[in-house]
């Protein structure tokens, strides 16, 4: 038999009340936390492969080569399409210029994707280092308490136990920030290097098939 779920307004008590035990060093790490939450759950919805590497793609930039449909207009909305098609729209257009040539425009394309996919990712991994350090400031203002309640004629019990729940609250909740930020940095990094690592071999698979293809159509006045 399930037991029964304590009342909202008792878990709201509760979370107040370890958040004043913890003392003011709580609150920054606290902003943290929400901030680091709110990055990855960005990057998590920005990195999806359907926004970063849709399906068909790559066949439809070959139908388009086939079809000699490369006007600007076309390259255009491949180019907003998602990172690879800004990728493989660069190869189209420049498609005509030397091997080395366009190579050197393909790759210059390539770092700024790979500058826009890696948005927030050096943040996270910043708050991974960072939040350990701020809960062990927590720890040290937890030991000046505690050293702040003594006294020649004896201790003070209650500021003593302030202090050590003001360390061991902030130690604790520095670690429990920093494990899944560390976590999302290394996972979202690898999934980074996986598209970039994709992508080249796509465009070098288009220009492999646009070296030999027919000059594009020029308009007409």
């Amino acid at each position: 038999m399930a037991l029964p779920r304590p009342p909202v307004h008792l878990e709201l008590t509760a979370l107040l009340s370890i958040l004043r035990e913890a003392g003011w060093p709580i609150w920054p790490l606290l902003a943290t936390s929400v901030l680091g939450l709110a990055l990855i759950f960005e990057r998590f919805l920005s990195l999806r492969r359907s926004q970063v590497m849709p399906r068909g793609l790559n066949e439809q930039v070959a139908e388009m080569l086939r079809n000699r449909q490369d006007s600007p207009e076309s390259l255009s909305r491949l180019e907003r399409n998602s990172p690879l098609g800004r990728v493989l729209a660069e190869v189209m257009r420049h498609r005509h210029l030397p091997r080395e040539e366009l190579r050197s425009v393909v790759e210059d394309t390539g770092r700024a994707v790979a500058h826009d996919l890696s948005r927030y990712i050096p943040a996270i991994g910043t708050i991974a280092v960072v939040a350990p350090l701020m809960g062990l400031f927590g720890t040290v203002v937890g030991m000046i308490e505690i050293f702040g309640s003594y006294t020649p004629g004896g201790g003070d019990p209650a500021q003593l136990a302030r202090g050590i729940s003001i360390a061991l609250y902030n130690t604790g909740f520095g670690i429990l920030i920093a494990i899944p930020a560390m976590i999302a940095h290394r996972y979202l990094r690898g999934r980074v290097d996986g598209y970039l690592n994709a992508m080249e071999l796509s465009a070098a698979r288009l220009a492999r098939a646009v070296s030999h293809a027919p000059a594009p159509r020029e308009d007409r006045p």
